[in-house]
């Protein structure tokens, strides 16, 4: 096939700007080929470089004594003990899932598998964060369901169990859904495997499904904004198959204990291309690639299309050659491909023959290690005006609002789509907290949640950043476990915007703050920019997935759920912040005030209190989005019974003051639980009782039965 004349018109295309691409000829000395320029915008392109966010993202605490791996792998690894370690992630696909919602979001989740395993952990547990324009818009009833058939299509037919996650909506997301994926899985300490290929002249293997034309491009299209050729960019979302994903899998655990292994990528974005670049990168080596060995499934596929296809369940691995034979058997006996279709060579070279022609020489380094950085200009967000007053509502008519809301309304019929008990180790089961996977086989067990409030970190990046951090803290506080680390998903609109950048480094600097005094780093993460449609951006959210560890489940685990007579006691300070509350935004239409202050040393202090007195309460809630009124409503809910709360004021009921939990117990047990919240110096107070069959806010007061059914039913009214 003759090669493309490389044009201006070929280059913005390719999401190269004129000084990248003069900066190429510099480097290569030439114009380069069509495949190479496809090679360049695939690694230099936002979503596999970093270049915007790599100066930030370093200022981020990602060791201590728990962690075994870092940023820069597949995924993240933390010690639990025992010679045990999970390994996570979390990471976005957002632009697939807003343009094809089904096959976006399903191979989201292939692809987030594939990072885990790939490092040699059977994967245990899945979540997801969903965000998705208001319930009005035309589009979001196509997206929402598209998006949860997805997810549990192929989290399901791949075996899987789904234990937690979040959906919102709100008018930024109009034009841009986000579909965050997180998995966790489970590996013996001393048997991860890692990427950075080594040794001269070792094959270069490709494994799994075969390519086709599939997501070609798919990496360049994550890292544009949108407008109105959406739709001409459906053909760059990949096609997933999950079953092929779980023969795949056993194939790779399987294969990892011949010893064959040396080096091992998953295949995502950027496909070919990055996969075998980064394992080059981080081995200081070069690699020669025949594309004539790759499996392809489509006639007459040119070097372009085979090096960034996107096609799903796919490897790459550098192989020992002495065990060549016992490695083929493996994938032979799971009818999938195995190829040589390279070798690792000492220079730094990225060279790719097809029909015994050249079709791109490149330095390797200059794609990775050495691609463009940008310091892009930021402004500070400016601090957010003061809250206009706030009427005194009916506590009811306000509790209603929320819970009738698909924001605050449960989830039930999206988690009834996702199977959350393969596997038959889900302890609690999504939709009440963090989700919690025993490890099989010991007393331990590990707790998921994500969380961020995008409206806070609108408002207050700095703010919002700590929070996100602070409320997935307390979500695994509040089941008994012991933080441990995190995963960051950062979605924000074009960099390019000094505004944006700003909430960006905001952001990065609330979050670093807040993991460094609660001891959860990061170990891994995602940074999708650009989700903006015809220059409308999407509320700056941050999601930060979290892991926490319970030595002893029978023992440590805080799972209850309020009885009949228990009262209701709040550990922390209400001081009534109602900026930027849910209750503003669902009750009064309004986004104004400040982001509540967090006050890192009481979230540290309040949650080492939890956890030191978890036998003086049956159950116990962190306060978030909707303060006390909604959190004591859910868990009243949950147990089937009423709820009376002593007199407040609508800030009282709704504020959402931070490093609060909700914890339910006998009267015996109330007066020990404030005796040692006293000798702590943390806040305890008596603020209602469970009882009954009505839930009497003050004077107000409605039938449980008539609330739980607005609670239970709203989300499905809206979506289904």
């Amino acid at each position: 096939m003759q090669e493309l004349a490389i044009t201006e018109d070929l280059i913005a295309a390719h999401g190269l700007k004129p000084d990248e691409y003069a900066r190429i000829l510099e480097i290569i000395g030439r114009e380069p080929t069509f495949t190479e320029l496809g090679i360049f915008s695939a690694m230099w392109n936002e979503h596999c470089s970093y270049k915007s966010s790599k100066k930030w993202l370093r200022t981020l605490p990602t060791t201590g004594p728990q962690v075994i791996c870092g940023p820069g792998e597949n995924a993240g690894v933390v010690d639990i003990g025992d010679g045990q370690a999970i390994v996570f992630k979390m990471e976005s696909h957002n632009h697939p899932s807003y343009i094809e919602p089904y096959q976006g979001a399903a191979t989201g989740v292939g692809g987030i598998l594939r990072d885990v395993f790939t490092m040699g952990a059977r994967p245990i547990a899945a979540m997801n964060s969903l965000s998705f324009g208001e319930p009005s818009h035309p589009k979001t009833r196509q997206l929402v369901n598209g998006v949860v058939a997805g997810v549990g299509g192929y989290g399901n037919c791949f075996g899987v169990p789904n234990v937690g996650g979040e959906v919102r909506f709100h008018a930024a997301y109009n034009g841009n859904c986000l579909v965050n994926a997180f998995a966790a899985g489970l590996a013996d300490a001393d048997k991860i495997f890692y990427s950075a290929a080594s040794g001269v002249g070792m094959p270069v293997v490709y494994l799994g499904a075969k390519t086709g034309r599939d997501g070609v491009g798919g990496a360049t299209m994550a890292s544009a904004e949108f407008d109105d050729t959406i739709e001409e960019k459906r053909p760059t979302v990949q096609v997933g198959d999950p079953f092929t994903e779980k023969r795949l899998m056993e194939a790779t655990l399987e294969l990892m204990k011949t010893g064959a292994v040396i080096s091992i990528q998953d295949m995502g974005a950027a496909g070919l291309t990055c996969s075998a670049v980064e394992m080059g990168d981080k081995g200081n080596l070069g690699v020669r690639l025949n594309l004539d060995d790759v499996p392809v499934r489509e006639t007459h596929m040119t070097a372009y299309e085979m090096m960034l296809s996107e096609s799903q369940e796919r490897m790459l691995m550098v192989l020992n050659p002495a065990l060549e034979a016992e490695a083929k058997a493996v994938f032979d006996k799971w009818d999938l491909d195995f190829a040589i279709v390279g070798e690792t060579i000492a220079e730094d070279r990225f060279i790719i023959m097809h029909g015994n022609q050249v079709k791109a020489d490149l330095p390797l380094k200059a794609l990775s290690g050495t691609a463009p950085e940008y310091d892009r200009p930021w402004v500070e967000t400016p601090p957010a005006g003061d809250l206009a007053p706030v009427p005194e509502i009916d506590a009811v008519d306000g509790l209603r609002a929320l819970i009738s809301s698909p924001n605050y309304a449960a989830k039930n019929w999206v988690f009834e789509q996702y199977d959350h008990m393969v596997m038959a180790d889900t302890v609690r089961a999504p939709g009440v907290g963090a989700g919690i996977v025993r490890i099989h086989g010991t007393p331990k067990a590990v707790a998921f949640t994500s969380d961020v409030t995008p409206r806070y970190v609108k408002a207050n990046p700095f703010e919002g950043g700590k929070q996100a951090v602070a409320e997935a803290y307390r979500n695994l506080i509040a089941v008994g476990a012991r933080p441990l680390a995190t995963t960051d998903n950062l979605n924000f609109g074009n960099p390019e915007k000094p505004v944006i950048m700003g909430q960006f480094v905001g952001a990065i600097k609330g979050i670093g703050q807040a993991v460094t005094a609660l001891d959860m780093p990061i170990v891994s993460g995602n940074v999708s920019l650009y989700n903006e449609t015809d220059g409308t951006g999407i509320l700056p959210t941050p999601t930060i997935g979290a892991i926490g560890l319970l030595d002893n489940i029978d023992t440590d685990l805080i799972s209850g759920l309020p009885k009949n007579g228990d009262l209701a006691i709040m550990i922390g300070e209400t001081l009534g912040h109602l900026g930027q509350s849910a209750l503003l935004a669902e009750v009064f239409n309004r986004e104004d005030g400040d982001a509540p202050h967090v006050d890192l040393d009481a979230e540290r202090k309040h949650g080492d209190f939890i956890l030191a007195n978890r036998t003086l309460f049956s159950a116990c809630t962190d306060l978030s989005d909707g303060g006390l009124a909604l959190a004591a409503f859910e868990m009243a809910e949950a147990a089937g019974i009423g709820l009376h709360m002593e007199p407040a004021t609508t800030a009282q009921y709704f504020g959402e003051d931070q490093a609060r939990y909700l914890v339910a117990c006998t009267f015996d047990q109330a007066e020990a639980l404030m005796v040692a919240a006293s000798a702590a110096g943390v806040p305890a107070s008596t603020v209602g009782r469970f009882t009954g069959h009505t839930v009497k806010l003050g004077t107000s007061e409605a039938p449980m039965a008539e609330l739980s059914q607005i609670f239970r039913s709203s989300f499905a009214a809206t979506v289904a």
